[in-house]
C-alpha cells in the first residue's frame, strides 16, 4: 500500500505533507476496500508533529494501492494549498516532511480479513 499524510491546525496557515510511503503488511477491509487502522497511522503522525513542537494537529492518511493512483490524490490535495499562479498570493505555509524524519510504520491487527 502507498500513503502519504496530510496535517493542518485551525489555530495557523501551517500545513505538512508527508511524501508518499510504501507500507508492507498492512490490512485492507475485504468489503469496503478500507484501509484498517487508519486512526493509527494517522496518530503516527500526530505523534512526531507534537515532538517537533507543532501540537494539535489535524491528521489524515491518504492512501492507494499503486503509487500512480497515490500520486494522483496528493497532487489533488497539495493543489489545494499550494497557488499555481504568483499573484493570488499564498494563504498557506506548506511544510514538508522528508522520509528521514518521519516514516509510518505497519500495524499489526490480526483480526482483519485479507491483507
Amino acid at each position: 500500500m502507498y500513503m502519504f499524510g496530510f496535517a493542518a491546525s485551525f489555530n495557523d496557515t501551517i500545513v505538512h505533507f508527508t511524501n508518499i510511503q510504501k507500507v508492507d503488511s498492512v490490512w485492507v477491509d475485504a468489503k469496503t476496500k478500507f484501509l484498517a487502522d487508519r486512526e493509527v497511522y494517522s496518530s503516527q503522525l500526530q505523534q512526531y508533529l507534537t515532538n517537533q513542537e507543532m501540537p494539535y494537529r489535524t491528521c489524515v492518511v491518504v492512501y492507494a494501492e499503486t503509487r500512480e493512483k497515490a500520486e494522483k490524490k496528493y497532487l489533488k490535495l497539495r493543489r489545494l494549498y499550494v497557488s499555481p499562479k504568483k499573484d493570488h498570493g499564498q494563504r498557506y505555509e506548506v511544510r514538508y516532511i522528508e522520509d528521514d524524519k518521519f516514516r509510518f510504520h505497519s500495524v499489526v491487527n490480526s483480526e482483519q480479513e485479507t491483507e
